[in-house]
């Protein structure tokens, strides 16, 4: 069909299209009459999801923001939400609104409460402004003022109720992190004891760094410098000062890899240092017959190696003990540090949620606009019409103009020009039963 056969056709089945647009304006203008107005107002709330949170210090990372948006528009259509807000707004008090849902039939599938829920949930719309994270909450009824102040009963329950599921949520956590602080101190109790009783036993005490004592004088021995050599007494006894300053001067030299120079604890030693060493000095004068033939550092440091591996396997397990006890308070205070933080954050006010003012009623209806009604009731009446011309065509279709035949593939033997004289004019409309025989 060319170009000019569509006109034709239009042209030719006219009156068929105008009734059938005007039909459809019509019909749109009188159920937009007759349906009640509806009015949209809205209310705002800033999602406060680029900054930290104020209790947990937690950013929603960018790619959950787009979910955590969806999430917060499905809540706000909850139940829980909009339960809230028919609750605020009065409606369970209403005998209208009771009798009307008597007559709706719906006292068998919900209750009053989850009908009227139900209704605003329906009249309940939210999405988030396009380039920022201000989510718009829109509520839709027969009546300005109405509407207004839906929009804001369902935004403050959303807020509420997003506050109530983080304190919700907060309070479990802490409730379940401080069973674990009970049964982690627990453990840790009983592990002290273990340690404790088993050094008792073995005599075997641990320094902070894990490290026994006899391991911890080794150390000094071998990193020590060459202390003033023992005096004995001729016979072979030996000075009574000369051991305990060899002690002294090891000790001195391990606490002096961890104290700094003016540690009391350091100062103390040297003090002792020094009582000793005049000690030794007094024992020598007042026995003349002294010599230089005491025990060597290589000898108390044999000595005292031996003390080490003979002891080996009960430092060990002390050391097996008191790392058991350094893990579970490690553990103890890392759960009661995480306890005190949800506990506060159970008892915190703060919903990541700043309002943004009140609705205002609405000035204008939302529902029935009728110069958009009229336009798209034009265009689509006017495409249903052109839709049954073409319907009618196919199926009743007529010869008016010698290109209609081409059409058929049908050799055209001759045409009759239009006459001239209006009054005499004729049109010969061909029935398709008739087309082949009047072409041959």
């Amino acid at each position: 069909m060319s170009i000019n056969q569509f006109f034709r056709m239009l042209w030719a089945r006219r009156i068929l299209i105008g009734v059938t647009t005007a039909a459809a304006v019509f019909m749109a203008l009188f159920v937009s009459w007759v349906m009640p107005p509806r009015y949209e107002a809205t209310s705002r709330v800033m999602l406060d999801i680029v900054k930290p949170d104020p209790v947990t210090g937690e950013v929603i990372a960018s790619q959950w923001a787009r979910a955590y948006v969806k999430t917060q528009i499905e809540l706000i259509r909850d139940y829980r939400v909009a339960g809230k807000a028919a609750d605020e707004a009065g409606w369970l008090e209403s005998a209208e609104l009771a009798e009307e849902y008597r007559k709706s039939g719906a006292a068998d599938d919900m209750d009053f409460r989850r009908w009227l829920a139900q209704r605003i949930i329906d009249n309940t719309d939210a999405q988030l402004v396009a380039g920022s994270n201000i989510l718009e909450i829109t509520y839709s009824s027969t009546s300005p003022e109405p509407a207004a102040k839906l929009a804001d009963l369902v935004r403050d329950a959303y807020v509420d109720q997003t506050l109530s599921f983080r304190r919700e949520a907060a309070a479990r956590n802490a409730e379940w992190f401080e069973e674990q602080t009970d049964e982690i101190r627990e453990q840790l109790t009983a592990a002290q004891e273990r340690k404790t009783a088993f050094e008792r036993e073995n005599g075997v005490i641990l320094t902070d760094d894990l490290v026994d004592t006899d391991t911890a004088r080794l150390r000094a021995l071998a990193s020590s410098p060459p202390p003033i050599a023992s005096q004995t007494i001729a016979g072979g006894a030996v000075a009574p000062s000369s051991g305990q300053l060899a002690q002294i001067d090891a000790a001195i030299a391990g606490a002096s890899r961890t104290l700094g120079p003016n540690h009391p604890d350091l100062q103390q030693l040297r003090n002792q240092r020094a009582a000793l060493q005049s000690a030794v000095a007094r024992e020598t004068a007042a026995q003349p017959r002294l010599v230089n033939s005491g025990p060597s550092l290589g000898a108390l440091y044999s000595a005292q190696q031996a003390k080490v591996l003979e002891n080996a396997g009960a430092a060990g397990e002390a050391r097996r003990l008191a790392t058991d006890v350094l893990v579970l308070r490690d553990q103890y205070q890392k759960t009661a540090a995480r306890a005190a933080e949800l506990e506060q954050e159970a008892q915190s006010n703060e919903s990541g949620l700043t309002l943004l003012g009140d609705a205002i009623a609405p000035q204008t209806r939302s529902f029935p606009r009728y110069p958009a009604i009229f336009s798209v009731a034009l265009a689509a009446g006017f495409a249903l019409a052109i839709f049954l011309s073409l319907m009618l065509e196919f199926l009743w279709r007529r010869v008016r103009v010698v290109d209609d035949l081409k059409l058929l593939d049908t050799p055209i033997l001759g045409a009759m020009s239009e006459p001239t004289n209006k009054n005499a004019r004729q049109i010969f409309e061909l029935p398709w039963r008739k087309r082949e025989a009047v072409a041959q």
